[in-house]
């Protein structure tokens, strides 16, 4: 079948469902198309190598690839990643049923929400049923990340994402808990698949202890539990600083190594002043080629969620990225995410934003024999590789697609 991917982000850009997915769509046979814009994720700026036009089409690793204009912010301001998503949402639906070649079906990744509009300009120009992957529950998400603080702005916001949500041919939820909300909304379960996300495993994947790299860092001889990933409100990781406090003395082998960048990294790094902590380390944000070497050099792997039913519902990919290397997890977390770590076997939890339970659980975990903690990586592992591996989750896309086009034909 020919497949058009309707995505805010797109390669070079971070994304989960980017390149390694298209190409895997490519070997089992289908013709994959990106309607997009330009590449300006996370930094708010257009990448080297680009520059801002009002369309532009090149081929990317055989797939085609289709970009509008779009306002490049990804700061702070509520008011400037609001006219990112809605300058690209207005130049695709503009653009896009005049630009893509034919298609079956149409794949649209969210968030952002807005992301539906050029969908649903295509289905009506070009009969093109598209099925909806939400990734972020709109505009739950918006309230919860206070990206959005008006009352009447965020109710005015519920109103127009339950319309997004309606009109979908089909919706991929990324958890039970999503599946769940979107019956309560309105929306006919016989229209909801749930798929778990993936990571890439193309370059998130084991690698093998570099004893000099461990040495270089600081974290060799030491117990380390590894944070990956972006340092937001809603990681809620000042917790994790106060639970460092607690396990100082007792475990004073026990390191918290932070890796990434966010707009929380600095309020962290001023609390670990403030405390004078020497058991917490951060370390710069790298290519997620390079992930894989830091965490090989990790006892332990952490999530850790704000407490809040955003979070319940929501599974972050950084929880396949650890199986899939195989490291025993800590998680901070309640709902969906929590249960997913426990049912594969891959680690324990705790209650968030409670510096005591996560020192509990720290304690737990450093006590554990290593054999112990060797066995629970490896059984998440296993469990990744048979229930979340991205070969999985294509081959279940498929038959959403497959779907989607019979029903759409009918």
């Amino acid at each position: 079948m020919k497949i058009l991917f309707v995505t805010h982000y797109f390669d070079p850009e971070p994304l989960l469902a980017g390149m390694p997915f298209a190409k895997e769509l490519i070997n089992l046979g289908h013709e994959v198309q990106v309607l997009t814009g330009f590449p300006h994720y996370p930094g708010g700026k257009i990448y080297e190598g680009y520059k801002l036009r009002v369309f532009q089409r090149e081929i990317m690793d055989g797939v085609k690839i289709n970009r509008c204009w779009v306002y490049p912010s990804h700061d702070r301001s509520s008011i400037r990643r609001f006219i990112t998503y809605t300058s690209l949402s207005f130049t695709s639906a503009l653009f896009g049923p005049f630009t893509v070649d034919k298609a079956d079906v149409a794949f649209v990744y969210s968030p952002p929400a807005t992301i539906w509009l050029p969908a649903a300009s295509i289905r009506l120009w070009r009969r093109i049923p598209f099925v909806y992957n939400i990734q972020d529950m709109w505009p739950d998400a918006l309230a919860s990340s206070a990206m959005v603080k008006n009352f009447i702005a965020l109710k005015f916001a519920y109103k127009v994402c339950r319309y997004f949500y309606r009109k979908a041919d089909r919706i991929v939820a990324q958890s039970n808990g999503f599946k769940k909300i979107l019956i309560e909304r309105g929306i006919p379960e016989e229209r909801i698949d749930v798929i778990y996300n993936w990571c890439d495993d193309t370059k998130i994947k084991p690698v093998d202890y570099d004893e000099n790299m461990a040495r270089k860092l600081g974290m060799y001889g030491r117990f380390n539990i590894l944070f990956a990933g972006g340092m937001g409100k809603g990681q809620a990781l000042i917790s994790i600083i106060e639970a460092a406090n607690l396990v100082k003395d007792e475990m004073p082998k026990v390191q918290f190594v932070f890796l990434g960048s966010g707009v929380e990294k600095g309020l962290l790094e001023n609390r670990v002043k403030e405390l004078n902590l020497n058991n917490v380390k951060f370390l710069k944000r790298c290519p997620p080629s390079e992930v894989g070497k830091y965490m090989s050099l990790a006892q332990v792997m952490l999530v850790h969620l704000k407490d809040n039913l955003i979070h319940e519902i929501t599974v972050p990919s950084k929880i396949q990225a650890y199986m899939n290397i195989g490291k025993p997890i800590l998680i901070g977390a309640i709902g969906d995410a929590a249960d997913l770590v426990v049912r594969a076997g891959a680690g324990i939890k705790c209650q968030p934003e409670n510096p005591v339970e996560i020192a509990q659980a720290v304690r737990t975990l450093y006590n554990m024999q290593a054999e112990h903690l060797r066995a629970m990586g490896h059984t998440g592992k296993e469990y990744y590789d048979r229930e979340l591996s991205l070969k999985v989750g294509a081959r279940r896309y498929e038959e959403v697609f497959f779907k989607t086009i019979e029903q759409f034909r009918k």
